[in-house]
């Protein structure tokens, strides 16, 4: 039997699967949580001309001691359109645009005034200009803003208008389906025999997917333990970029993903990882189209997904950063020693401290739900003391991270 493999050397051999999905051209307000497809640049400056960074008076001339004539006001949107001159001043606003002739912006607070006379009664601007928002101070016009494969926020949503792109290029959302399969399973949570455990796997699946990447998702089953059924579920699959299913990847002999695979003409690519929870990941392709096998023990099937299947999805959309990454954090209790495979341990993580969940089982989905960090344990670590570092994973279940 061949050695598992690392779960970095599974993760790339996983990454070069990929295959760029098309690129379409969608709002820009319809962007968020998409990924670049083109660069963007900037087709106008911002902003445009020399702004007011205070309320306060705009005055011409070296000498900024005073006293001044009050002549005019530019507002916001409404700019003065005369030239101030030596001695002159005019009422200026935030956001408002400087008037011609214009070299200071003295905030409001620092002046005295009397109908359209202006005195100086405390600090004049240092340097003059202090408070000007020069043109361009923001982005020039051809100005690159956000890069290739940059995933877009609501912050970037707003660049995108102020720079002059109603709409932006990103990737075309996979089509994902997800199949549960497994006699175990039952449809209907209200109506679960002794015998028998509801069908979740493909409903956290589906969750975990759309709330993390942007994709659509179909969900399939639950398929029961028979080879024609599984191979049929895979055929009505065939449109998918994305084909996840959940149960029997192992080596049991009702575990029949193996053989579907072969039946729906699907090439293994590769089997088993050195983790735990998750070591009977299994990895096939279909033409264009990947299949990830994932454990049936949810906690197995949450990591892999995590871990596997989430930075498929971001390298099909062309992310520049597609694993996830781990933060330092400070271990509450100690930790006993970890065995040959690299461990992710439930835990909960108060910001500062992280506590590890007393059931580390992979059936257990109430410890799941309990954690929002999942400890990572190197194979053959040591015992770990109490304020030791480890590096941990969000997985933003619950909370405020």
């Amino acid at each position: 039997m061949t050695a598992l493999l690392t779960l970095e050397a599974a993760q790339a051999r996983l990454l070069a699967l990929a295959t760029l999905l098309p690129v379409e051209r969608v709002d820009a307000e319809s962007a968020l949580g998409r990924f670049l497809a083109e660069p963007l640049l900037a087709r106008r400056t911002q902003p445009a001309c020399d702004l007011s960074a205070m309320d306060g008076y705009a005055v011409a001339g070296d000498d900024l001691t005073g006293p001044w004539r009050v002549i005019g006001e530019s507002a916001a949107g409404h700019p003065y359109v005369g030239t101030v001159g030596p001695g002159e001043a005019v009422r200026i606003a935030t956001g408002a645009v400087l008037p011609a002739g214009a070299q200071a912006v003295i905030v409001q607070e620092d002046l005295a005034r009397n109908v359209d006379s202006l005195r100086l009664i405390g600090t004049a601007p240092h340097p003059a200009d202090k408070h000007i928002r020069r043109a361009g101070l923001d982005f020039v016009n051809g100005d690159a803003l956000v890069p290739t494969g940059a995933r877009f926020g609501p912050a970037h949503i707003a660049l995108a208008l102020a720079a002059g792109h109603p709409h932006v290029a990103v990737r075309r959302l996979p089509r994902v389906v997800v199949i549960d399969s497994g006699d175990e399973l039952a449809a209907d949570c209200e109506r679960c025999a002794p015998h028998q455990v509801p069908a979740s796997n493909g409903v956290m699946l589906a969750a975990l997917l759309t709330s993390s990447v942007p994709c659509q998702v179909q969900r399939i089953g639950p398929v029961p333990d028979d080879l024609a059924a599984l191979a049929g579920a895979l055929d009505d699959a065939s449109d998918a970029d994305l084909v996840i299913t959940s149960g029997g990847a192992s080596v049991g002999d009702h575990d029949l993903i193996r053989p579907a695979l072969e039946r729906a003409s699907a090439e293994l690519q590769f089997w088993r990882v050195a983790i735990k929870p998750g070591k009977p990941l299994l990895i096939a392709r279909r033409g264009h189209q990947v299949i990830a096998g994932l454990p049936g023990n949810p906690v197995a099937s949450h990591v892999t997904a995590f871990h596997f299947v989430l930075p498929l999805l971001r390298a099909m959309l062309g992310a520049h950063d597609c694993l996830p990454r781990c933060v330092p954090a400070r271990l509450a209790a100690p930790l006993a020693a970890c065995g040959g495979r690299r461990e992710f341990l439930r835990a909960q993580w108060d910001g500062n401290s992280v506590t590890t969940q007393a059931v580390q089982d992979s059936s257990a989905l109430a410890s799941l739900a309990a954690s929002n960090v999942l400890i990572d344990r190197a194979a053959h670590a040591p015992p770990a003391a109490t304020g030791d570092e480890v590096q941990i994973y969000l997985l933003g279940n619950g909370g405020i991270i």
